[in-house]
Order: structure tokens, then sequence, then C-alpha cells
């Protein structure tokens, strides 16, 4: 059998590695490590392409973990040739958000700290905090993550004070604005007041406050005010006066004593132990801290001068030019800050200078950032040791042989069956994983409205969840499962097979669990476990009694968080289904009127009310929606209308 040039990794094969090697050219550039699945493990840049990659078959024993894993796993070395270095951050940057690759994830925990999001993609942009990192539509602009939530919340309650800004997503009245509106909080945007030229207007000037332009903006607020007051236009200037007190009065405590008040500078440092590095940058502009952001990286991706650089490099690559500083004081040496020095200067326009202070007042600013990094750290390692505390006394409860990493929580929700759904939520290491968070329609012929069965809705959700297993797992484990695993060295959790399995009820939908376990013949892999709610008791398979344990115990408030997130999934998802259930109930009854034009008309008019209070005229507005069939669905719902007309019309013919 004749083994393929990428079956073998380089490092078993050091003639074609050497051959590879002296093919890459030393320019700069980006360069890729494939596997031998072909899929892209790392992408670096580097200003000499041929000598970087090299680096990393050295036999060096000091060479980080993470990346010595990495090595032994590649199978192909790609490159571009770049003009300059600073095309090659560009480059790099660009492909590692297409790709994300396994060991270019440096920042984890991504919704441990939340974002400002400013909706550019709609004609009326929103303003929102969010921990959901850059999922938006590619017109939004996120701004964070900010350490502090209560005081960024303050800052846009305070905002919204100052600017009348748009309060809701969806209008309150269809053919009225809201209270805001008359109380001067918002500019009528639900019914159009307000263009939305001049609404975008007022938003660039909010965008300021948190880019650190500040100080920018209330010059430009003093000059219009003074230059309305010369036009005799008192009560817009007396507007543009509330609006400059409001932002002196948020900036009033935010003083950072440094000699030269007028550059706007970014510090950045890191603390950091065996697993987190937590890392805090604080925007400095005129003088005023504007911003405290703050990121969690793996302190296992490298030095601490490689964390920071590559915390600059994903935070600069996704902000407006206008926000990067003049300035950059950095904690260590960055181990390619020419480059990103470059790359920064190209993007602002004019130079961006990088130092490690080591005397004076900028020393002192490093100092008081990589403090705030310790009481983050300090902060993340007592939550670590908490959940570690709750993973081991679970399994010492449940005599596991190892700590339980993933545990996964099952929940049914329906009214007297009707719209059963169930919900599958993951806790990895004891935090709550939503990216694994799964919905399920209970699709069980017996289970409908009227008649319930939560055993049987159980064993239905835990078959679909485990039937790729079906006949033993290490048997399943060999077989293509229709998905390629993201790297070949996620091959330890290449299946999403948890070490525990909760089930929200008693004995009987464990044991209607178990059966289905047994039919499957994975009875011996999967450990299950219930959890019931009145005496937040454990039931374990082929046991009548409950374990014995204490509800306040670490092991079991994990348990009851797992229970009482997978209750709230479930729940939530069973009346959006209902929901869309009774708003598609009453436009089924009318003829001719499909799903697709259904979801039309509910996008256009938000909802069957603002539908009924709809003139055929306005109905006739809907995409696909033409004159005959809008006069068909405004008779729909206003029936008497129609049938007085034409009892009108009868009556008038037999008095004549």
């Amino acid at each position: 059998m004749t083994t393929s040039p990428k079956a073998l990794t380089l490092v078993k094969d050091p003639d074609r590695l050497e051959a590879r090697l002296k093919e890459i050219p030393p320019e700069p550039g980006v360069y890729f490590m494939r596997d031998t699945a072909d899929n892209i493990l790392y992408i670096g840049k580097s200003k000499k392409l041929r000598a970087r990659v090299r680096s990393y078959f050295r036999d060096d024993h000091d060479r980080n973990p993470r990346i010595a894993l990495m090595v032994m796993q590649v199978a192909e070395i790609e490159f571009i040739v770049t003009d300059t270095e600073a095309e090659a951050l560009a480059l790099e940057a660009n492909l590692i958000k297409q790709h994300q690759p396994h060991f270019n994830v440096l920042l984890k925990d991504d919704k441990k700290y939340p974002y400002l999001c400013v909706t550019w993609s709609e004609e009326y942009p929103r303003i929102f905090i969010t921990r959901k990192r850059r999922l938006g539509k590619g017109k939004d602009r996120y701004y964070g993550p900010y350490v502090d939530v209560h005081a960024l919340r303050s800052t846009l309650r305070l905002v919204k004070r100052i600017f009348p800004l748009r309060q809701r997503p969806q209008p309150l009245f269809k053919d009225r604005p809201c209270l805001n509106y008359d109380i001067g909080r918002c500019l009528g945007v639900c019914q159009k007041i307000v263009s939305a030229e001049d609404y975008r207007k007022m938003i660039l000037k909010v965008v300021m406050i948190f880019q650190g332009r500040t100080t920018e903006l209330e010059a430009m607020l003093t000059q219009q005010m003074e230059k309305s007051a010369e036009e005799l236009n008192f009560e817009y200037a007396a507007r543009l006066r509330d609006q400059i007190r409001g932002l002196q009065a948020l900036t009033a405590d935010q003083k950072v004593a440094l000699p030269d008040d007028t550059v706007s500078r970014d510090a950045i440092a890191l603390m950091a132990d065996d697993h987190h590095a937590c890392v805090q940058l604080f925007q400095i502009r005129a003088g005023r801290l504007v911003g405290r952001l703050g990121f969690v990286a793996d302190a296992q991706s490298g030095t601490p001068g490689a964390i920071l650089q590559r915390v600059l490099e994903e935070h600069y690559s996704t902000v407006e030019s206008v926000e990067i500083p003049a300035e950059i004081l950095t904690q260590h040496e960055l181990p390619e800050h020419e480059i990103l020095a470059e790359f920064l200067s190209q993007r602002k326009g004019r130079k961006v200078a990088m130092y490690v202070p080591q005397r004076q007042s900028k020393a002192e600013l490093i100092e008081m950032v990589e403090r705030n990094a310790g009481y983050e750290l300090a902060r993340t390692q007592r939550f670590a040791d908490r959940n570690n505390q709750a993973m081991l006394d679970l399994a010492t409860i449940l005599d596991l042989p190892d700590l339980p990493h993933r545990i996964e929580g099952y929940d049914i929700s329906h009214i007297q069956g009707s719209d059963a759904v169930a919900s599958q939520v993951v806790f990895v290491d004891g935090i709550p994983a939503k990216q694994h968070y799964r919905h399920y329609k209970i699709k069980t012929p017996t289970v409908r409205s009227g008649h319930s069965d939560d055993f049987a809705s159980m064993a239905e959700v835990i078959r679909r969840r485990f039937r790729k297993y079906e006949g033993g797992r290490s048997q399943a484990e060999g077989k293509d499962f229709n998905y390629r695993p993201k790297s070949s060295i996620l091959s330890s959790s290449k299946d999403d097979f948890p070490d525990l399995v909760m089930i929200d009820g008693g004995k009987g939908q464990l044991s209607a669990v178990v059966e289905v376990l047994r039919e499957m013949n994975l009875l011996g892999d999967v450990r299950v476990v219930s959890l019931a709610k009145q005496r937040e008791e454990i039931f374990l398979p082929g046991e009548s009694l409950p374990l014995t344990t204490d509800a306040e115990q670490p092991g079991v408030q994990l348990l009851r968080r797992l229970r009482d997130e997978a209750h709230r999934f479930a729940v939530s998802f069973h009346r959006q289904q209902r929901s869309d259930r009774m708003r598609r109930s009453r436009l089924d009854e009318i003829p001719g009127l499909g799903h697709h034009r259904q979801k039309q008309l509910l996008a256009h008019f938000r909802s069957i009310d603002y539908l009924r209070e709809a003139s055929p005229t306005q109905i006739a507005e809907v995409p696909g929606i033409g004159p005959k069939m809008a006069q068909q669905i405004y008779d729909y719902f206003h029936p008497n209308q129609a049938g007085g007309a034409i009892d009108s019309v009868g009556a008038g013919l037999e008095s004549t």
C-alpha cells in the first residue's frame, strides 16, 4: 500500500521537511500550517518567512508545549509573500478571522466581558450592550470588551439622557410615538419623525464618546452652541449646553496624572498563572481614562510579550483609525513591535510610537494597569477554584473515576402536550458553553395537544442525541459522522461525548432514559443521573432511593445550576414555538396565503394586531401581496364591515 505524501507529518519525514523549508523564501509574508486532514492549524506572519518557519522545527527544549504539540501535527506548509511586514500583519489578521485556526485562538471566554454594539446596518442605528463578540452584520461596530460592566451601563444610561436616542428595538405603537418622544428622550424614530440622515449624525456624536474622543466632542458642541446663540436659536443652544454639561459630568472623575495630557495613549499589561493570562488595556485620551478593556488569554500560548502583541493585533484590527492612539505603552517588549508600529502608523496616517517605560509617571501607569490585571486574575482564579471544587465534589458524590469536564443537562417544556420541546445545555469545566446548546422539537406521535408524555419525550431526545453512537461508543468512534473536526489535534474531543448526563426529573424520567441507552448498547458508556425538583434529590440508575446529599454542597449546586439553565433554555424555546404557532394559526385560515407570504406580512407589520388595523392599501404594500389578496386579508379581519355593506345594499334595493 502506497502512503500519500500528506499521510505523514513533516517531523516524521525529515527529507520532505527540509525540501519544503528550502522552498520558502526569506521575504515578508504569511505562512499556513496544515494537518494531515488539510485543516489549517496555524496562520502566522514574519518579515523573514524561511527563518521563522524553520525555527518551529529546531530541537528546542524551551519551546512552548502548545507550539510543540502543534508542530507534531504539521503535514504541509504554505505561504503568501507580501511587499512589507505591515501588509503581512494585515493579511494575517484577515485570514485568521476567516479561518479561525485552532492554535491562533488566543483569547478565551468570549462572553466574560461585554461589548457595546452600534447597529449601523439598520436605517436608524441602535446602541446596546452585548456579550456576543462580533456576531452581527458587517456594518455593525463593536467597542470593548469593557471590564466594568456596571460603569458601562451607567455610561450608557447617562448617554441616553444626554442624547435623544432610539429606546426600543421595535415600535410600541403602529401609528404614534411612545412616551419617550413626548418627554424628549427619543426623536420619534418609530414613526420616522426625524430623518435617518439627521439621526445618524447624532449617533456619530455618541460614538465619539466610546472612541475616547469626548474632548473633541465637547469642543464641537461648544462651537455649535455659540453659533446657535448668535443665530438666536436659543432653544437648540440650551439643548447643546445641557449635552456639554452631561459630557463633563461623565468624565469628571476620570483624570489620570501624566505630564503630557494632550497625547492619546493606550497602556497594556498582564498578570498570568499556569493557565490564565488576564490582560488589561487602559485607554487614556487628553489625560482622562476613557476606557478599561479586558481580555483573558491562554497562558500557555506564548511568552508575555507574544500574548500582549497578539492582543494588540486583534484589538486594533477591529477599531477605526481615529481610535488608534499616538502612543502605546507595553509592560513587556513585543517580539515584533516594529511590524505592529508600522501597520498602525499606516492605518492612522501618522506615526504611532511604542514604548516599554522604565521610569517616572509612564512606568507608574504600567504598574497601575498591571495591578488591575492582577485583581482580575485573582477573580478568575477564585471562579476556577469554585468550579474545580464543585466538579471534585460531584465526582465524589457519584463515584466518578475522573472530573466531569463536560456535563449535559436535559429538560422538557410544553403546555398539556402542545408545542412540546426539549433543551440540551452543556457545562464545560463548570461554565456554560452556549455554543454547544441544542433545541429539540418533540416528534413522538403520542405527544400532542391535550396529551403529554414526559417519559416518551425524554426518551426520544436521548435517542436522537446519541444515535450516532448506537451499538457502543468504542464501535461508533471509528465511523464517519459526516463532519470533519477543525483540527486533528482535537482528536480527543472529536466526538462531543459527555462525562455526565443530568436529566431534569425523578425516577420515571431516569428509567425512560436508561431503557433507551440499554437498547442502544450505551448504558455502560453514558453516566446518567436525574435531579428531582422538590427536594433536590439525585437518583442513580437502578437505585430506588436518592443519594444522601446536602442541597447546599458544591457538587449539588453545580447540578442545580445546570438544571436551572436547562429549564430556562427549554421554556424560552417553548414560548417562541407557541408564539409562532399562535401567529401562524390566524393567517393559516386565510385561503391562498402561503407560509412565505405569511412571513413577509409578519415581518412588515410585526404583529397580528398591526395587520388587523391596516387598510387594504397598506397591506398591498407588502412584497408579494397584490390588491386582491390584500382585500381578502382585510375582509378576513373585518367580516362585519364586509357583511354590513352587502346588507345595506340589499336593504336599499328592497325599499326601492
